[in-house]
């Protein structure tokens, strides 16, 4: 079975430069070879902030475009953040995209390639993998920090150094482990409750 990773932008914000990072990233997962990859953009979805009346655990979904984000997350095995930092935070619509599910989260494994200035948006990496693991995810401790973004865009193509291409190889690396032992753990979950749910 090919497992599939999603590489997510986080920024949603005008004139970002996540989508030129994000499609290079996108080669690398492909030329990786272990993964079907879908690139995905946050900005697409328009998520409303915390719209939904049920909570995330019973995915009692009213908003359409809950309903779509809800699809995307569930139909990857592992993802991979791509994320700025602003204020040395994660952007608000990440942190809401992943709040406003739960159960599509769990059990999953996650890698994150920040950006930024100096500090390569390290705060931000880490402020993420903390919300990812309380929804259950499996945020990986290998970060990808590209320091000083700008010195490697090139005519609005993306070129890293050999430091950061062989950082996100080595991420999706330790992805695909994760997400390969962690499918089996998915399994017997679901198995277990579909077991509960004949015997209710």
């Amino acid at each position: 079975m090919t497992l599939k990773l999603n590489i997510i932008i986080g920024s949603t914000r005008p004139g970002r430069i996540g989508p030129v990072i994000a499609e290079w990233l996108k080669d690398t997962a492909v030329e990786h070879g272990k993964f079907a990859v879908e690139l995905v953009d946050l900005a697409d979805f328009h998520l409303p902030l915390l719209d939904e009346a049920a909570h995330p655990a019973s995915r009692q979904y009213a908003n359409p475009r809950t309903k779509r984000w809800s699809a995307s997350v569930n139909s990857a095995d592992a993802y991979l953040f791509l994320t700025p930092e602003y204020d040395y935070f994660a952007p608000a619509a990440l942190v809401n995209a992943v709040q406003v599910l739960l159960q599509e989260w769990l059990y999953k494994p996650a890698g994150v390639l920040s950006y930024g200035g100096v500090s390569g948006g390290l705060r931000s990496a880490q402020v993420l993998r903390q919300l990812l693991s309380n929804v259950n995810v499996h945020a990986l401790p290998q970060v990808v920090p590209v320091h000083s973004f700008s010195q490697f865009i090139d005519n609005g193509v993306f070129r890293p150094n050999q430091r950061i291409q062989d950082g996100a190889n080595g991420l999706l690396d330790e992805l695909y482990k994760w997400a390969r032992a962690l499918s089996n753990l998915r399994a017997e979950q679901a198995a277990d409750r579909a077991t509960q749910n004949a015997a209710a």
